[in-house]
């Protein structure tokens, strides 16, 4: 039976913790992987933009020994071109899997219902599974143990944060979100990681005050404004200057690391200097996307594959 990636939120601590072991594995030994995917193709859909997405998904399959099939809708929604039902079921006559990276996240749930393959969640409104796996490998690579981690998110409650929030407590990570009124966090994707830090022994704070990142190991964040939202910088600038990430902030919270899952806006959410500095991890994040996407295929495609280690 197939098994799709839309989010995180039902994955358990084990299941996420053996996710993040295949990561590692096939990081240090890819040569081991490079025939997981042999003779599977991928269709990659998109209907936003991207640079790290698209780039890690391609060289990752074929690091894999698969094929991937790039399908760009000139960054405009699929739903008015082809019923979105028909596409899904279209595609999986043809493909093994598919990369979605899409708008809403109701046209995923539409794609997987009608597809007899897995689908890959690359990115939607409302979670980005892709990345929070990438960024927990990252932080696993610094922290051995990652119950004993505080990781403070400071800025827009959105699709990258739900996914830190699911993935951290579920974890054993301290997730604090820190978000100017008005921009917080989906509440109902709140009940469900509190329920998930209940279960499997995380925590998750919510505040809008930037010094209950204080104590955190490592600071993230993201751009003001997503791609796609047409609100002005001007319209917000002044809300959101107090959630910068910059070396004040550092300094104050006694944080190790900063991160950003990019694209980053220098001198505005996050300091350039920072961007290059030896605390910053963005680097790191942006090369275990290809690591953790290539984990996700190998286990949802590939689970049978014995690696020659």
């Amino acid at each position: 039976m197939k098994k799709d990636l839309l989010s995180f939120k039902d994955w358990t601590r084990s299941e996420l913790e053996a996710l993040l072991t295949l990561a590692m594995q096939i990081k240090a030994h890819p040569h081991a992987y490079r025939s997981a995917l042999d003779g599977l193709s991928v269709v990659a859909l998109f209907e936003k933009p991207s640079l790290r997405t698209r780039v890690s998904f391609d060289i990752g399959i074929h690091k894999l020994g698969g094929h991937m099939v790039y399908l760009d809708s000139q960054s405009n929604k699929l739903v008015g071109r082809e019923d979105t039902k028909d596409m899904g079921a279209n595609l999986a006559c043809w493909a093994d899997a598919i990369v979605a990276r899409v708008f809403a996240h109701s046209t995923l749930e539409t794609l997987a219902s009608a597809a007899k393959v897995p689908v890959i969640n690359a990115l939607c409104d409302r979670y980005h599974p892709c990345q929070a796996l990438a960024d927990f490998l990252t932080i696993r690579e610094r922290y051995a143990d990652l119950s004993k981690v505080k990781l403070a998110y400071l800025g827009d409650g959105n699709n990258v944060t739900h996914s830190l929030m699911l993935v951290g407590v579920a974890l054993g990570c301290e997730v604090i979100v820190v978000s100017p009124k008005g921009y917080e966090v989906d509440q109902e994707i709140v009940a469900l990681s509190k329920q998930r830090a209940a279960q499997f022994g995380g925590k998750l704070t919510l505040s809008h005050d930037p010094n209950a990142a204080i104590g955190a190991h490592v600071l993230y964040t993201d751009t003001w404004i997503s791609m796609g939202d047409s609100t002005p910088l001007e319209q917000i600038k002044d809300t959101f200057a107090a959630y910068a990430i910059n070396e004040n902030l550092m300094s104050r919270t006694g944080a190790d690391y900063v991160m950003h899952c990019q694209p980053a806006h220098r001198d505005l959410e996050i300091s350039g200097a920072l961007i290059d500095s030896d605390k910053s991890l963005l680097m790191q994040q942006a090369e275990n996307r290809m690591h953790g996407q290539n984990a996700i295929l190998v286990s949802l495609l590939a689970k049978n594959f014995k690696a020659q280690l």
